[in-house]
């Protein structure tokens, strides 16, 4: 499953994308479905569906990270998949995509939990200093978010913690059972949100809503792999921005307490990213996809996005029965930011 926000003009990267993947299919006899993030028709598709807080005020959907893994969760329910992976289209070593691929499968297997994550922690990012290949074994975001969600935990517990080691993993899958029922982020949010949301929805701090999944728990299984995760480059300031927006929702999430919030404002000041006296912004926060109504995402998909193509009769989502909306779920205000 392929969810692109490339360029379209004045090259059509998305068209090279999609002709691309098609040769692929060919070649491995293997299905695949298609989409552009900012098709007019998947914004159409998703208002009337019960989800316009997605949408801009261009009428289309919003151009962040979070919501295009919401578009690639909602199209997997709609074929009736049971789980869905997440692998960022930036990384440089195909290698790493096999690997990660077998990682999810054997992770979900072992998890035997029908609410159940997997995230990958990378064997090391190499990254280009002074003309030298340099693997680092942290990355520049993933370091300091890991850094607060493990002090999180550690005021919950009362010691000091490393347990969380991938609040940025863009590469991650996790069963359909779960993910349905989780609010998710935008932009580059949306990972470090998951664990946020996991603590509130099932962390037993907070009422859940959802009590099947809180008397079965919910295993998130970190796993290493051997492949080095080397992908582009898109400068400091980029990763200054995956800092911040991660520590926004830590900040405001109702079981951050009273410490890690001031060491996340300290934090951002000493960064310059907050004055003093100042709050860090909200994110935005999406209700769960498991609130859509699939059906009718489905239909106006297949009318009205030019864009959405399935390769491969097995990928036709007409031919099998989308996943049902799960019964009482929430649909929480959307906050945005300042």
């Amino acid at each position: 499953m392929l969810v692109s926000n490339s360029a379209r003009h004045p090259v059509d990267r998305y068209e090279i994308e999609v002709q691309t993947l098609e040769q692929y299919c060919r070649a491995a006899e293997r299905p695949a479905i298609v989409l552009h993030q900012r098709d007019p028709g998947v914004a159409a598709a998703f208002k009337a569906a019960g989800m316009p807080e997605l949408i801009d005020d261009d009428g289309l959907v919003r151009a962040g990270k979070g919501e295009a893994m919401l578009i690639g969760m909602a199209v997997a329910a709609l074929t009736g998949r049971g789980y869905v992976g997440y692998i960022d289209a930036d990384n440089y070593v195909p290698g790493a995509v096999h690997e990660y691929v077998k990682v999810y499968a054997a992770g979900l297997h072992l998890a035997a939990n029908p609410y159940a994550m997997v995230r990958i922690s990378w064997h090391s990012k190499p990254k280009l200093r002074d003309g030298r290949l340099f693997f680092s074994r942290r990355g520049r975001s993933s370091e300091i978010t890991n850094e607060f969600l493990n002090r999180l935990v550690a005021e919950y517990s009362g010691f000091g913690t490393e347990v969380i080691a991938t609040g940025n993993a863009g590469e991650h899958a996790l069963s359909l059972d779960l993910g349905l029922r989780m609010r998710l982020a935008g932009g580059f949010a949306v990972e470090p949100f998951e664990f946020v949301e996991l603590f509130e929805q099932f962390g037993g701090v907070l009422e859940s809503a959802h009590p099947e999944v809180m008397a079965s728990s919910v295993p998130v299984l970190q796993i290493e792999t051997r492949n080095p995760h080397f992908h582009d480059n898109k400068g400091e300031d980029h990763v200054q921005g995956m800092r911040m927006q991660a520590l926004n929702v830590l900040y405001h999430s109702p079981v951050s307490l009273p410490p890690v919030r001031e060491a996340i404002v300290e934090f951002m000041v000493a960064q310059g990213a907050l004055a003093p006296g100042e709050e860090p912004p909200r994110e935005r926060i999406y209700p769960p996809v498991g609130s859509l109504e699939l059906d009718l995402l489905r239909d106006v998909l297949e009318t009205e996005a030019g864009t959405f193509r399935q390769i491969g009769v097995a990928a036709r989502v007409t031919q099998l029965r989308p996943r049902q909306v799960l019964p009482g779920l929430p649909a929480p205000e959307v906050v945005t930011s300042a």
